[in-house]
């Protein structure tokens, strides 16, 4: 089933959602891409999960070898594909982020940014998996989603996107400890530290779950 952001929150809807940002989530967005920018520096091949329109691979283009990104959207990734023009190095394609078509250990660093792991709506303990099988040894994997004391900035962008008609109304009787629903079926949840350490437990592999500029959690596994 195509996801909300493969269909309603894609390409240019999903681009004037971070455009409408406030600046307290904009200084959490800036503060996000400089964790993953210190971490990809000097890497040869990292792969983005749920790229959308490039706005990641953009900043990161420069601090790697070769990038790709990959969305479920295909108009998000037609509009990576102009947004990215003249960016060297930089790569997007269409794929679904839980049935990569890579061969085991072909990149350095795998990144799901911005809340993807739970935006994706998909098995979260198999999406850990396969970022995982694709990274190679000595390799590294981030994962990030929302911290809880930033519940009432991003509760606030939310209900911008929603005044500016990007996604539904919120349904502020169903919204609450995280989550955040709209009246046009949207659910948007978060993981906390404790569920990143439970989903890459049993993966073997050294992890680390940190808080980033008191707005995004993060979980770095060491492959």
């Amino acid at each position: 089933m195509p996801s909300y952001y493969s269909t309603t929150l894609s390409a240019q809807r999903l681009k004037s959602c971070y455009d409408l940002a406030p600046p307290s989530v904009q200084r959490s967005l800036a503060a996000e891409i400089a964790f993953v920018r210190q971490r990809c520096h000097g890497a040869g091949r990292v792969l983005e999960l749920g790229c959308g329109y490039g706005r990641v691979l953009r900043e990161l283009a420069g601090s790697v070898s070769w990038l790709l990104g990959i969305d479920t959207s295909f108009p998000s990734v037609v509009m990576a594909r102009a947004y990215l023009g003249g960016v060297d190095g930089v790569t997007v394609a269409v794929m679904d982020a839980v049935n990569l078509g890579f061969a085991s250990e072909s990149f350095d660093l795998v990144c799901c940014v911005q809340n993807g792991i739970s935006a994706f709506h998909v098995d979260q303990r198999g999406l850990v998996g396969e970022a995982v099988r694709v990274t190679r040894s000595g390799g590294t994997v981030l994962f990030s989603s929302y911290a809880e004391e930033f519940w009432e900035d991003r509760l606030e962008w939310f209900r911008i996107q929603a005044r500016n008609g990007l996604l539904g109304e919120i349904d502020e009787a169903a919204t609450g400890a995280g989550v955040i629903v709209t009246t046009d079926g949207f659910t948007a949840t978060t993981v906390s530290e404790e569920q990143f350490r439970d989903l890459s437990r049993g993966l073997g592999r050294s992890t680390i779950v940190t808080t980033v500029a008191g707005s995004s959690v993060f979980c770095e596994i060491n492959v």
